[in-house]
């Protein structure tokens, strides 16, 4: 699937993007065959208006496409991306109304709206290309799109097609295309090199569970990216209503986005030593799952008493945590689809994040704000650290209450983390209605946002 800009060409139909104020002033100027057409048309320059103006001919001249207000704007991400989607195929090129500062997020826009989960289907789609706008960075926008695409495909691709197995071969084709070494440890011999949480989690499945292990470059600042590997999860003995199961495909959404983000950095060329963690497992139901009231001892030598076999994931990520911090890294990131209660804290589209670091926290939000990925702080709060330690265990995987199970979660994941600067991302990863630029199905949340703000957090 191509997530490219298209090659310039005089064939590329000019296109006019109007706000609403700015319609008029702008028929001003054009031929009186144009205004009439226009207005014919009815044409007011409201997002997602989309109108191909013709020549003598019959063939189009230009085309415009409706950018409304900035306060409408504001309400919605990619605002070009909804013209992209309705124009007719064909190649275009941006010719006035975007104003500079804009054009490399309208442009990103546009090519993210080309994508289509079509893996499964035999109908495929014509698409609207856009040539490149003058003064972005087109190798950077093509990087973010197709990593972005990698972070999409990877989640929506059903458990059958993707389990821990093939996740391992993602990864694997992954550090191929760019030179990376890549380790697989899998099944028992996870016992034998001491992740016993991630073995503990996995070893129900008819698939073997596995710990990725992605390492590319020999120079510069230490960056290790952990994700969330379950493949599949069905709850385990806790097993998951019929409701709550829909979506677990997903469940392996913090690895698409790890490796969605190293892809960036190794295709930017990021002056970084960078390792990518993923505990990849299908929590499932057999005679050998894990139970409630089980203490399993992790990695680290903490013992955790499983409360709920629902609450697995922060079992294998503490392993691999565990293991990022025996490195003592410049940072650690985490990325997980861990609690509901995140969903509950700020809703799907915002990625919440959690960390210590006063300085990150705000190069993060402001990175945020300049791509348009939408990120919020939340506390590791101390007071609630009672609530993950229970009267036989060092730790608690599920602790009760109700309340406050996106912070303890995290609480859960920082007791693996103590050489290390550290931040934790409680992401949903996941389009439930479709929008511009974000299709219903999978979708990366945070990585662009981490992208940018990275130099800075590691003084590149």
């Amino acid at each position: 699937m191509p997530f490219t800009f298209a090659d310039p060409t005089p064939d590329a139909i000019p296109l006019h993007v109007l706000e609403t104020d700015a319609v008029a002033p702008w028929l001003d100027g054009q031929p009186d065959a144009v205004g009439a057409w226009v207005r014919a048309n009815g044409f007011t320059g409201k997002l997602g208006e989309t109108l191909l103006v013709p020549g003598g001919n019959g063939a189009p001249t230009m085309a415009l496409a409706g950018y409304e207000t900035a306060a409408r704007r504001a309400r919605t991400r990619y605002a070009l991306a909804h013209a992209a989607r309705k124009l007719p195929a064909g190649v275009y090129g941006i010719a006035s109304g975007i104003a500079a500062e804009a054009l490399e997020t309208e442009a990103l826009g546009w090519l993210l709206s080309l994508y289509r989960f079509d893996r499964y289907r035999k109908k495929k789609i014509t698409r609207v290309h856009l040539v490149a706008p003058d003064g972005i960075d087109v190798a950077r926008v093509e990087t973010i799109a197709a990593s972005e695409a990698l972070i999409r495909d990877l989640i929506n691709t059903p458990t059958a097609d993707l389990g821990p197995d093939r996740l391992a071969a993602a990864a694997r084709d992954l550090a191929g295309e760019f030179g990376a070494d890549c380790t697989v440890i899998e099944g028992d011999d996870l016992l034998d090199r001491n992740y016993p949480m991630i073995h503990a989690v996995g070893r129900a499945s008819a698939t073997a569970p596995r710990l990725i292990d992605l390492q590319w470059g020999s120079a510069g600042p230490r960056l290790t990216l952990v994700g969330k590997g379950v493949c599949f999860d069905t709850g385990g003995l806790n097993l998951k209503q019929r409701g709550g199961m829909a979506l677990m495909k997903k469940d392996m959404g913090g690895a698409a986005h790890v490796l969605g983000l190293a892809r960036m950095i190794m295709a930017l060329a990021l002056p970084v030593q960078l390792r990518v963690l993923i505990p990849a497992v299908e929590n499932s139901v057999s005679g050998n799952a894990f139970r409630p009231g089980d203490i399993l001892t992790s990695r680290k030598g903490l013992t955790v008493e499983i409360n709920n076999t629902d609450a697995e994931g922060r079992l294998v990520l503490a392993d691999a945590l565990a293991l990022a911090d025996e490195d003592e890294p410049d940072l650690i990131l985490s990325m997980a689809t861990l609690t509901g209660a995140a969903r509950v804290a700020v809703g799907s589209d915002i990625a919440p994040f959690f960390c210590d670091d006063d300085g990150f926290a705000q190069m993060l939000s402001a990175a945020a704000a300049r791509v348009d990925d939408p990120v919020w702080r939340l506390p590791f709060h101390p007071a609630y650290e009672d609530k993950i330690e229970p009267v036989i265990a060092d730790l608690d995987n599920a602790p009760g209450g109700g309340f406050a199970g996106a912070i303890t979660a995290a609480l859960f994941l920082r007791r693996f983390v103590s050489a290390a600067p550290y931040a934790h991302f409680d992401i949903y990863g996941w389009q439930s209605v479709s929008a511009p630029a974000r299709p219903k199905g999978g979708v990366g949340q945070g990585v662009r946002a981490l992208l940018d703000a990275l130099p800075g957090v590691l003084d590149l």
